[in-house]
């Protein structure tokens, strides 16, 4: 019954689309509301019925035999969480109306917007399902597709150039990774994990199979934006809608890319030295390379993209470490990062939104006019460079303690240097946006409005709640964890 998470969604895209365009219109934002809130409540809940038990009417209809352990339930609340967050700075942030379509039709922007949201939240979901490599690359492509569209909603010159590279780039990892499911179609004739990692097993020595892993290794980089692939991501997160960047950073590029890196090294290549190596080294110069171009950066939302590759780098490496500790913090790591980026994305949006600009060094002061924003944006910064007891914290920790334990002392130290640029750069952000004297033209500014108040303050509070909690969560996260490897 999980397959609902992908058919339910579907299904509501296509009522939302019926004749009835103004209905639909105002019903559409509370249809994708409910849908992130059910799956939330889901997750948490767990009931036995929807989760193992599918009716035999179903069984029969979709043949599609979902992937569900203990990561895929991290994921769908990711995406539960992160998608209603979008869904709520769409319509704090989007107005305008399209052109209409014709004399009397209601063709809103807001609408178009909301429709590709659930679009990619399906996707997303059917990633993290998928148990075969052809599933995968499916779900992938639905998820990539409504992003490029997403992306361009506002359309602009730096929208479409944003677009453009996120779609080159993704078009090369498309490239890799069908040719790599193509070379595993000949080695195991089956694209099912299981299958293909018996075949892997039985000829770990073959050319063909190492040039696969590589070929999908290096998609899966590209479609998570780490070094040396990432130069289509700040165009696109800065380019985009308020509420797209605030999907594209909190759980698109962690879902099609870490995630299914996670999930394919766990399920089908299996660790190995060589690929330990690839993946400390991969994570340790995304994470500082990140850290470094943040610092010099004056466009908020700029600030905020390079940041998220840095913190990709630390989930990366955290794999990389090919321990249940390092794979631990990876995934603990991977919804912190959800959470606390999704927040900044959102405030950020609220500050662009209110002052009129993302240029950094125009504002100043503004917490006095915006005390929520503020107050949230400290705590989502607090978390990213890693000071307790925030939920980033115990992630980061997690993850520098496995490198310790692994034997990658050298990683361990660059994690934690990079951990003080994170704080670095953010104060710097903080001192020029949010503290200091009122920037002049700022004198009439006020908060912004209730929509985009109540993801801020939710996600906060998720923030600081899993990190006061961490006792409980630790014991109750880690025991799982361990039937992964």
């Amino acid at each position: 019954m999980p397959v609902l998470l992908i058919i339910v969604p579907l299904l509501a895209l296509l009522v939302l689309n019926l004749p009835w365009m103004r209905l639909m219109n105002r019903l559409a934002l509370w249809v994708g509301l409910i849908l992130c809130l059910i799956q939330f409540f889901l997750v948490l809940h767990s009931p036995s019925f929807f989760w193992e038990a599918p009716p035999l009417w179903l069984g029969r209809l979709f043949l599609f035999a979902p992937s569900l352990d203990y990561l895929s339930l991290v994921m769908f609340l990711a995406i539960a969480i992160v998608g209603a967050s979008a869904l709520l700075v769409c319509r704090y942030s989007i107005h305008d109306l399209l052109e209409p379509v014709k004399p009397g039709a209601c063709s809103h922007k807001r609408f178009l917007v909301i429709n590709l949201l659930i679009l990619a939240l399906t996707g997303m979901n059917g990633v993290v399902l998928a148990n075969d490599l052809f599933s995968l690359y499916v779900f992938l492509e639905i998820t990539a597709v409504a992003s490029y569209i997403l992306i361009v909603a506002e359309k602009g010159r730096d929208a479409f150039e944003g677009a453009f590279k996120y779609l080159v780039m993704s078009a090369v990892a498309t490239a890799l990774i069908l040719a790599a499911i193509a070379l595993l179609m000949l080695t195991a004739g089956d694209l099912s994990y299981a299958n293909i990692k018996l075949a892997m097993s039985a000829s770990s020595d073959s050319h063909i199979v190492l040039a696969a892993v590589a070929m999908l290794v290096v998609g899966l980089f590209i479609k998570g934006g780490l070094i040396p692939f990432h130069g289509w991501l700040p165009d696109a997160y800065s380019a985009a809608p308020a509420a797209v960047s605030v999907l594209l950073a909190g759980i698109v590029t962690k879902t099609t890319g870490v995630y299914t890196l996670i999930r394919i090294v766990l399920s089908v290549i299996g660790f190995s030295d060589t690929l330990e190596n690839l993946l400390l080294l991969i994570g340790a110069a995304s994470m500082l390379v990140g850290a470094l171009a943040a610092l010099g950066q004056s466009d908020f939302k700029r600030m905020l993209a390079y940041s998220s590759i840095s913190q990709v780098g630390y989930m990366v490496l955290g794999l990389g470490a090919g321990t249940i500790l390092g794979l631990a913090g990876s995934i603990f790591h991977l919804f912190n990062h959800a959470i606390f980026k999704s927040l900044l994305f959102v405030n950020a949006a609220a500050v662009e939104q209110q002052t009129g600009t993302r240029d950094m060094n125009r504002m100043g002061g503004i917490a006095e006019k915006m005390p929520v924003t503020g107050c949230t944006s400290i705590i989502a910064f607090l978390s990213t460079a890693g000071i307790p007891p925030l939920a980033g914290f115990w992630s980061k920790l997690i993850i520098i303690v496995a490198l310790w334990q692994s034997g990658h002392i050298a990683y361990a130290v660059l994690a934690i240097l990079a951990s003080l640029l994170t704080l670095a750069y953010f104060l710097s952000m903080q001192r020029r946006v949010f503290f200091g004297k009122l920037a002049a033209g700022f004198e009439n500014l006020k908060e912004a409005n209730v929509w985009i108040l109540i993801p801020a303050c939710v996600l906060a509070a998720i923030t600081i709640g899993v990190g006061i909690g961490i006792p409980w969560l630790f014991e109750t996260f880690l025991l799982p964890i361990r039937s992964l490897l």
